[in-house]
């Protein structure tokens, strides 16, 4: 089933939308929607090598203005939902001194996890929830997307077949290494948080 699911993404990625749908993917990934941009980036990159870093560009520049949805999120939604909750239950000085870190390591927190497999919209709700100086948020932002989805085309345009052969050989053990480095991030989130 794994393998049909990757020749059937292999196939989308040299469509004519597939553009349009990887800009979708990034933009709703840094703010609302579970997938990784990688999922169609690594595919598009190996189908036509020619538009690594126009398809890098395109993921950098979404995953930014998707970001931005994701701070507007945490700083709207958690005023009217979170707010409430931690005053009803006495923890407002907590929250003051979980702020107050966060947004004193906010920008490295943002361009660290930026760069990982990470759920990058945790990142960008948190910071709309600590209200993180948006500058910051926005350099850290455009510092670590960018980095991250021109360093995996970089590399798959670098490479190229052998890289396909490897993840097409691989691809069960990379897809659970995926899963591990994902849901790693989630607990290494709640225990530096």
């Amino acid at each position: 089933m794994l393998r049909r699911l990757y020749d059937y993404t292999m196939s989308l990625a040299a469509r004519p939308r597939a553009m349009w749908f990887l800009g979708t993917v990034s933009f709703a990934e840094s703010s609302f929607f579970p997938i990784p941009p990688d999922v169609l980036l690594i595919p598009m990159v190996l189908a036509n090598r020619k538009k690594a870093w126009r398809i890098a560009l395109l993921c950098s520049i979404c995953s930014v203005l998707g970001g931005i949805l994701g701070y507007a999120i945490g700083a709207v939604f958690f005023n009217w939902i979170g707010d409430p909750i931690i005053n009803f239950y006495g923890y407002a000085d907590k929250f003051d001194k979980f702020t107050e870190a966060y947004n004193e390591w906010g920008g490295w927190i943002v361009a660290f996890f930026g760069l990982t497999p990470f759920p990058y919209k945790v990142i960008t709700i948190a910071s709309g929830v600590t209200h993180l100086n948006l500058a910051i948020f926005m350099l850290a932002s455009v510092l670590s997307r960018s980095l991250r989805f021109y360093l995996v085309a970089g590399l798959l345009w670098w490479f190229g077949e052998p890289i396909r052969d490897f993840i097409e050989k691989y691809l069960g053990l990379l897809t659970i290494l995926f899963f591990v480095l994902l849901i790693g991030g989630f607990f290494a989130l709640k225990y530096l948080l």
